[in-house]
C-alpha cells in the first residue's frame, strides 16, 4: 500500500513462528539470534508474555523467569527487525546529531584540513642581476636550505620563476629580498605579480626603495600579497624588480647556504 509521508528508509522482515518443546526448564534455544526480548513475543498456552519480565533473550538464548511444564504449550513469533543499514540522505545531518568532540582529524578531509594544511619556503641559491621594467627572476631557485625548514605539502611548484599550484586555495604569499642597486641613487621598486589567465601579469604587492649613496650599500624589503588560487590553470605568480629611476639594473643577493632572498607560501584556507 502507498505510505503517507516519506517512505521508510530501512527495509524490514518478520521471520516464521516457531514451537518449543516443552520441558521443566527455563531455558531454550531460539532458531534465530535476537539482540534482546523486545525481539520477539512469546507465547505460553496462549498468553503472551511481558518481555524482559517474564523472559530475557540474548543471541540464541531464551531465558525464561519460572520453568515451564512438558504439557504447556509454548511459541514465539520473531518481531520486525532491520536487516540492512542506510546512509542519511545528503544534506539531512544537522550539528546537533553529532556528539560534541566526535569528528577527529583523520575524518577531516585532508583538502581543508586542521589549520595549515600547506607551507613551502624557496630561496635564490646564488646571485642574480635584473635589468628592465618589469624584470622577473628566473633563475637560481631552489628550496630553503635552512636546517630547521621541512616543507608542510608540495602544492607549490615552479618552472623558470613561475610559482605554479597544484590545489586550490586562498594563500600568503610573501616575498623577502635583499638588493643592491648597481647605478647612482634612485628609487626602484620590488613586485610580486600574479596572473589570473596564465598571461598577463599585475602587481599584487609592490614597495618602492631608495638607491643609497654608498655603492656597497643593500638594501631589504619584505612584502605579502593573498592570492585566491580558483583555477589552478590560470593563477600564477612570479617575482621582480619593478619600476625604476634611474636605476638601470639591481643585484638580487642569494647564496646556497643562508636564505638571503627567499620566496614563502601559506595556504590559509580555500579559496573564495
Amino acid at each position: 500500500m502507498p505510505f503517507i509521508g516519506n517512505q521508510p528508509a530501512l527495509s524490514y522482515t518478520s521471520f516464521a513462528k516457531q514451537d518449543f518443546t516443552t520441558s521443566a526448564t527455563t531455558s531454550y534455544t531460539l532458531d534465530n539470534p535476537v539482540t534482546n526480548a523486545n525481539e520477539l513475543a512469546l507465547f505460553i498456552n496462549f498468553v503472551r508474555q511481558e518481555p524482559t519480565t517474564a523472559y530475557s533473550a540474548s543471541g540464541t538464548t531464551l531465558t525464561l523467569t519460572s520453568a515451564t511444564a512438558s504439557s504447556d504449550d509454548m511459541y514465539c513469533v520473531y518481531l520486525g527487525k532491520a536487516v540492512q543499514t542506510v546512509n542519511p540522505p545528503n544534506a539531512s545531518v544537522g550539528t546537533s546529531q553529532l556528539v560534541d568532540g566526535s569528528v577527529t582529524s583523520a575524518k577531516i578531509n585532508s583538502s581543508v584540513g586542521l589549520g595549515i594544511t600547506n607551507a613551502q619556503s624557496f630561496q635564490l641559491t646564488s646571485a642574480v642581476t635584473l635589468s628592465g621594467n618589469p624584470a622577473f627572476i628566473t633563475t637560481n631557485i631552489g628550496t630553503n636550505a635552512v636546517n630547521t625548514y621541512a616543507n608542510k605539502g608540495t602544492i607549490v611548484s615552479q618552472s623558470s620563476g613561475v610559482f605554479s599550484f597544484s590545489a586550490t586555495g586562498y594563500y600568503l604569499v610573501t616575498f623577502h629580498a635583499t638588493l643592491d642597486a648597481e647605478t647612482t641613487p634612485d628609487t626602484f621598486s620590488v613586485e610580486i605579480q600574479t596572473t589570473n589567465d596564465n598571461s598577463n601579469y599585475n602587481i599584487a604587492s609592490v614597495i618602492y626603495l631608495e638607491k643609497p649613496s654608498n655603492s656597497n650599500d643593500r638594501s631589504g624589503s619584505m612584502l605579502n600579497a593573498l592570492v585566491n588560487v580558483d583555477n589552478t590553470s590560470n593563477v600564477k605568480v612570479k617575482f621582480s624588480l619593478g619600476s625604476a629611476n634611474g636605476v638601470s639594473s639591481c643585484i638580487v643577493s642569494g647564496a646556497s647556504t643562508d636564505p638571503r632572498t627567499t620566496f614563502n607560501f601559506i595556504r590559509l584556507g580555500d579559496s573564495v
